[in-house]
């Protein structure tokens, strides 16, 4: 197994990607620390991982407060005794045109989706330079290059990650640690079914594969990043989105 020995935490872990990420990593030999601020969705996916026969741990805590990352790094140190990967996939949505959204709509997905990746980059990197290695993946979005009528909160919250993520990349590359963000297009989660019929019929008409993306197809290029088959990729942003940005 490519993976055995190796402790990975993922945020937005309960559900969609975080969750097929989560179940991915397990079965090629992780042990897996879950974070995310539902647990009701991280004991469910907890029992897949042990069903695979791998350690997991639990976390509660929402990424956005800059108490929990701490905290979490040093449970998962605690229950594991070392870090190798972080993939930061916690994300929300606020959407709405930019004349009618509010502060809070802005800050609370700016604070998820792109300080929490700050917040828990900046907590586990202290570890990964003692161990002169490890791996960082960043969960992104389409909507980070392209834009997106209706979400420029989320929007410029992931293009945020892309730029921290290759910053850092540099900032680490000498010891041994990569940095990488996957940019997933549309991807059949819960957020996205939440989407209006016609959105989705419209986003459709614009991938030319003509059809939706799925969380095991994120979950297999995180996979890849992590892997000793990547060490040379740093800084790069990986696009999965069925051609809708070429």
């Amino acid at each position: 197994m490519p993976f055995q020995g190796k402790i990975a935490i993922v945020t937005g872990a309960s559900q969609g990607i975080g969750e097929a990420v989560a179940l991915e990593l397990a079965g090629k030999g992780a042990s897996v620390a879950l974070v995310d601020i539902r647990r009701d969705g991280m004991e469910t996916v907890a029992r897949a991982v042990r069903e695979l026969g791998r350690p997991v741990s639990v976390h509660e805590a929402d990424v956005a407060l800059p108490e929990s990352a701490g905290r979490v790094i040093q449970e998962v140190l605690d229950a594991h005794g070392r870090i190798d990967f972080l993939v930061n996939n916690a994300g929300i949505t606020r959407d709405t045109l930019l004349m009618r959204m509010k502060d809070e709509d802005w800050d609370a997905v700016m604070n998820v989706n792109l300080k929490g990746v700050f917040l828990f980059s900046r907590a586990v990197i202290r570890t990964l330079l003692a161990n002169r290695s490890g791996r960082i993946v960043n969960i992104a979005s389409v909507v980070g290059v392209m834009g997106n009528a209706g979400q420029a909160n989320y929007a410029a919250s992931k293009a945020g990650v892309i730029a921290l993520s290759k910053s850092v990349a540099r900032e680490v590359a000498a010891r041994g640690i990569t940095v990488n963000c996957i940019a997933p297009g549309y991807i059949r989660t819960a957020m996205t079914d939440r989407l209006p019929e016609d959105v989705k019929k419209a986003f459709l008409g614009i991938i030319p594969v003509k059809r939706f993306g799925l969380p095991r197809e994120v979950a297999a290029a995180v996979s890849y990043l992590l892997s000793e088959d990547a060490a040379y990729i740093t800084g790069q942003v990986i696009h999965i989105n069925g051609g809708m940005y070429m």
